[in-house]
């Protein structure tokens, strides 16, 4: 029975080596992993993007003040009332640019980087287990925030301005860098990674195990030896 097992099993583990091979080797297939998440990511984030503003809105609602915070779904109402009231329709999307911009960017460098990273691991450790995953995942999301956090600067601060006219991405950029200088574009920068890095670490990470999981037992003649792995 053992040695029936080995050799059921050892046909998916030589193609999935292979296939590692062949991704690495591929540069068509990393510039898909990039451009299929970042597209991803960004179609998820124009539809979303209202809600990101009444967020941003909702969590400066008090800054400087005292007192406790509106309930949550009467002070959204409102928030939506006053910005399609006061500044239009077109309120609910300031700093849509520097957004789309960022989750193509961060979405694309989040799986590019994963999959590279988690195959280095491989070959240097001669292991891909859950912690080489969540090492991967943490180092993936950390450099991608790391890296489009400007952006999410740019976001904020236009999403917080109400006088669009006098605004967009490219005069708030200047008017940053010229009045707190270039380091004002990385502030926050390390909570955002430090967040970046849990979040795709327990995403990708579970992602990968799952459907590892999922096709070991589903696909072999001996299910109960995948649990071998974690065991």
């Amino acid at each position: 029975m053992s040695g029936n097992s080995t050799s059921n099993n050892s046909p998916p583990s030589g193609s999935g080596n292979d296939k590692k091979q062949n991704w690495a080797a591929s540069p068509s297939t990393v510039f898909n992993h990039f451009a299929t998440s970042g597209l991803s990511v960004a179609v998820a984030t124009a539809i979303t993007h209202p809600l990101d503003v009444l967020k941003v809105r909702l969590q400066m609602q008090l800054v400087g003040q005292t007192g406790p915070l509106s309930g949550m779904v009467v002070c959204c109402g409102k928030l939506f009332l006053s910005a399609v009231k006061n500044e239009g329709p077109k309120s609910l999307y300031q700093g849509l640019t520097p957004a789309l911009t960022r989750s193509f960017v961060y979405g694309g460098l989040r799986l590019g980087l994963y999959e590279p990273s988690k195959y280095a691991c491989d070959l240097a450790f001669g292991s891909s287990n859950v912690l080489v995953k969540i090492a991967s995942g943490m180092f993936a999301g950390a450099i991608s925030t790391a890296l489009t956090n400007p952006m999410e600067v740019l976001k904020v601060r236009l999403q917080m301005n109400p006088d669009m006219r006098k605004s967009g991405p490219i005069i708030e950029l200047r008017r940053t860098v010229s009045e707190e200088g270039i380091k004002a574009l990385w502030k926050g920068v390390g909570p955002a990674m430090a967040r970046a890095a849990a979040l795709t670490a327990s995403q990708l990470a579970t992602y990968d195990e799952t459907k590892q999981l999922k096709h070991c037992c589903w696909h072999t003649e001996h299910p109960c030896n995948c649990t071998d792995r974690y065991g």
